[in-house]
């Protein structure tokens, strides 16, 4: 006969453990003796170490009752649907261990390669975070509603970025953002702004415009697209 810490200590598992599965009901709990002790046999020891094997082999509490007292058939066709259950939980992590690994790589979890290589452009530019960040949510929106379009629409940005005068426009507005509303330097970039598309109508004219609702649904989602000094710049370009 063994006490309950004899017990555990054979089966190696906890007497917490043994308490549980008593509450579960798949163990049986003897009465106490005139001691006081509950004493556990060998037939108990037994049962205990099927349970403490099944739950090892990740069988759900609720099913072990069911196994126990199995013809070999059962408990074969049983384990079988256990281990295909197992299979698809092993798929489901792997797949959370992929979305993970992409996490490292920062935007391209959420963009095209094409996009993440633009934001990166962007950063090695100098662009201001606020910026970068702006433009992420622009095109985490675009590639949702139209990845077409998106695919066109960013080689033509790129091809954009890669024109020295548009380069440092982009700076510019980007660094305007923190100007005050009055300050004299708006004009003047406005000015040059509408005359270098003045002067690239071939992009403007073959240019897709976006769904006007996702061009609102994408400044909307930015606590920070606007400024009082991009708001005075977009009314001196729209002049």
């Amino acid at each position: 006969m063994l006490t309950i810490g004899q017990l555990a200590d054979y089966a190696g598992v906890t007497v917490k453990a043994i308490r549980h599965y008593h509450e579960r009901g798949l163990l049986a709990e003897p009465d106490r003796d005139s001691s006081g002790y509950r004493r556990y046999t060998a037939e108990d020891a037994i049962d205990l170490v099927k349970i403490r094997t099944l739950a090892h082999a990740g069988v759900p509490l609720a099913r072990v009752k069911d196994l126990l007292d199995a013809d070999p058939d059962a408990l074969a066709a049983a384990i079988a649907e256990i281990d295909h259950d197992l299979e698809d939980r092993i798929a489901q992590l792997l797949r959370t261990r992929d979305q993970l690994a992409q996490l490292r790589g920062g935007d391209r979890l959420f963009v095209s390669p094409e996009v993440a290589d633009h934001l990166d452009d962007l950063r090695r530019l100098g662009v201001s975070e606020r910026q970068t960040s702006l433009e992420r949510g622009g095109w985490i929106l675009m590639q949702t509603a139209s990845p077409e379009d998106a695919s066109l629409w960013i080689a033509e940005k790129r091809e954009l970025m890669a024109d020295p005068e548009f380069r440092a426009l982009y700076l510019e507005h980007d660094a305007a953002y923190d100007w005050a509303a009055d300050d004299p330097r708006l004009p003047v970039l406005a000015d040059r702004t509408r005359k270098w598309f003045a002067g690239h109508h071939s992009c403007s004219e073959t240019s897709r415009v976006p769904d006007p609702a996702i061009a609102r649904l994408a400044a909307q989602s930015q606590p920070g697209a606007s400024s009082p000094a991009w708001d005075r710049l977009t009314q001196l370009m729209n002049g």
